[in-house]
């Protein structure tokens, strides 16, 4: 068999294996600190811990009956939540997780996709993910659903254009779109994006709660307008793929902040060998960077009140959309200056 197909293989079943757990294990944490944050214990009674119940969860989506509304348009209500899971998952062949390695005679970076477009090609396929929440709501036949639906497509796209614009700021010191080049960068300064562009890295962070619907940015959601938004006809295994593709956009959103801001795979001054031992330790220091990203998903959302809608849509093209074309400006100038 092709070496290079192998190890794209591998490389895959690599990322996949670290995305798909992201839901069972933050379905625990997410309890966990909440208990914390609100001075209660949180699950504690499936397993030591509560550790198992994310998988009393699971056995409860995977048997609970499978409702279909009658009046829906069938084909967009099923096709929906599959969608839900696709940009997340299509996604990660995008990020590097380790440095170029040799092992049995073949050598190559550690990302699935090493493409010349990237960061383009990640915002492209992500971008997706609003078309599941918007076949979902108008495919429901349901007036909740559907005011969900618009919601979503309305605060994703106002969103976008301030994150897009703060990812650009990135490149331009870059010169490249591959995000290879951009932990490169990172490595070679010995200094993480997110110090000379704070302001960027800001605007991200803020961006990413919005893109992928959390508190204090979940109005597609809101259960005490909308019941449960655009998700609302769905139950047992089609409302599982809806969380599990919530929290693999996290991840997925996560791992590019963590790329472009954070270092990636690596930390400033010290070298990973270029071995299978290296490649682990770049993609244990990666998972390390996600996992308290997600933290600070759960952090938020237990700690900021929801904003109403009028305020949602004022904070992304009053606030966030020009601060991330200021940043654009600075980082050109400083760049044209040698700063960067």
């Amino acid at each position: 068999m092709n070496p290079e197909l192998v190890a794209t293989l591998v490389k895959y079943a690599v990322m996949f294996a670290v995305f798909i757990n992201v839901a069972p294990i933050m379905v625990w944490v997410e309890r966990r600190g909440a208990g914390l944050i609100q001075d209660r214990p949180g699950p504690n009674r499936v397993g030591p811990f509560g550790l198992f119940q994310p998988l009393a969860d699971a056995l409860k989506f995977m048997f609970k009956e499978d409702v279909t509304p009658t009046l829906v348009d069938k084909p967009l209500y099923l096709l929906a939540p599959v969608l839900a899971l696709m940009p997340a998952f299509t996604t990660l062949v995008l990020i590097p997780f380790g440095p170029e390695i040799t092992v049995a005679g073949w050598s190559g970076p550690l990302v699935v996709t090493n493409a010349d477009t990237g960061v383009l090609l990640f915002l492209a396929i992500s971008s997706l993910g609003v078309y599941s929440l918007v076949m979902a709501g108008y495919a429901s036949n349901n007036k909740f659903s559907l005011l969900g639906a618009i919601r979503a497509s309305a605060q994703l796209i106002s969103y976008e254009l301030a994150l897009t614009i703060s990812v650009l700021a990135v490149l331009i010191p870059v010169n490249s779109f591959r995000l290879t080049d951009v932990v490169a960068y990172q490595q070679a300064h010995h200094i993480w994006n997110c110090i000379p562009q704070i302001l960027g890295c800001l605007v991200f962070l803020i961006a990413a709660f919005a893109e992928t619907n959390r508190l204090p940015f979940d109005l597609p959601e809101a259960e005490s307008e909308l019941i449960a938004g655009f998700h609302t006809e769905y139950g047992a295994m089609r409302f599982a793929l809806f969380f599990q593709g919530e929290y693999s956009n996290m991840a997925a959103l996560s791992a590019l902040g963590a790329t472009l801001f954070f270092g990636g795979w690596s930390l400033p001054f010290i070298h990973y060998p270029n071995n299978l031992l290296g490649g682990v330790l770049g993609l244990l220091t990666l998972v390390a960077k996600i996992a308290i990203a997600m933290a600070v998903f759960v952090w938020v959302r237990w700690t900021f009140p929801r904003f109403r809608y009028d305020q949602l849509m004022r904070l992304g093209w009053k606030f966030l959309l020009p601060l991330s074309i200021v940043n654009l400006i600075l980082v050109a100038a400083m760049t044209l200056a040698g700063w960067l």
